[in-house]
């Protein structure tokens, strides 16, 4: 069966989004313990990578044994993975947990995961060429990003728009298919074959702010170089699943081209910067019930959760 078909069946489908460290994994799954008979499915891009759990803020092992998760460790660092790939394992466990007839929640911060799901964009891998894809990397290194997304604009807008310009390997992917098969409009949304409720946790600005520093700092202090340097050993530095915040921080410590305290700002750096991007995009995304979560938020999205199940 084609796992993007739309007349699979499919569970009603409980969304909880928001920027990262606002505490959606925490919610999801003292919320599926009070909802019980539930199930979670990650949508994060960086939790898909094996051996990657303290730099990602995966669920530790004793929360995935109290709710059981999916889209977690689903391929090694140096493994291609895609949004499609994603969609069509999501549905696939979506289609499962439909057939134990259990709740399901979507969890996670990457948006076009998310909306891969919840509204059913119809994705394409698209062409390929790996010689074309080496010599934008190249460009890439020789000219910088904001070069090649300039190009991606004029090029394509239409892509250009769709398309994380903040992201060097989105660009890269994005240019590749603008080169290969044009400027062409996405197919609209299928939609979600089922109801679905979206719920959004936000912060006030300085409490997201010591929230990001201090879960990177307990990152740093909690075995993230004991893990970047068993990654090390394996995988080259470079890959793109090393761009998770952290990883490149915490390799350039190991190299001692960097100290402590200084990947550890540099990371709740970038870590802000992207927050304030997801944030962006949250705002856009239409029909989200936002929770404030610097107060307890599991009674309001408990309440919402059993009023959308019932």
């Amino acid at each position: 069966m084609d796992p993007t078909r739309r007349d699979r069946p499919l569970p009603p489908l409980v969304v909880i989004c928001g920027a990262t460290a606002t505490g959606k994994t925490a919610l999801s799954i003292r919320l599926a313990l009070a909802m019980g008979e539930t199930e979670i499915v990650s949508a994060d891009s960086r939790q898909v990578y094996r051996g990657m759990d303290i730099g990602t803020a995966k669920a530790t092992r004793a929360e995935r044994n109290a709710v059981p998760h999916h889209g977690l460790d689903l391929v090694v660092p140096d493994e291609p993975f895609s949004v499609s790939a994603y969609q069509r394992h999501a549905l696939a466990a979506l289609t499962a947990i439909r057939g134990r007839r259990r709740h399901a929640f979507l969890v996670g911060g990457t948006g076009l995961y998310l909306r891969a799901v919840a509204r059913g964009l119809d994705l394409q891998d698209g062409p390929s060429d790996p010689g074309l894809r080496a010599a934008l990397e190249a460009d890439l290194t020789e000219h910088g990003l904001p070069a090649l997304a300039a190009r991606l604009r004029d090029r394509a807008p239409n892509l250009a728009a769709r398309t994380d310009l903040a992201n060097p390997r989105r660009v890269v992917r994005a240019l590749e298919i603008a080169t290969l098969a044009g400027d062409r409009l996405p197919p609209p949304p299928r939609g979600y074959p089922a109801p679905v409720l979206w719920v959004g946790l936000r912060l006030p600005p300085e409490t997201h702010r010591t929230r990001i520093a201090n879960r990177a700092a307990q990152q740093f202090s909690g075995g993230l170089l004991v893990e970047a340097a068993r990654l090390k050993k394996r995988y080259p530095p470079e890959l793109p699943a090393f761009t998770a915040f952290g990883y490149g921080e915490a390799f350039a410590v190991l190299d001692r081209r960097q100290s402590q305290d200084e990947a550890l700002e540099q990371t709740i750096g970038r870590t802000r910067a992207y927050a304030r991007r997801q944030l962006t995009w949250f705002r856009a995304e239409p029909g989200v019930h936002w929770i404030d979560a610097a107060s307890d938020p599991l009674p309001a999205a408990l309440a919402m959760a059993r009023e959308f199940l019932r």
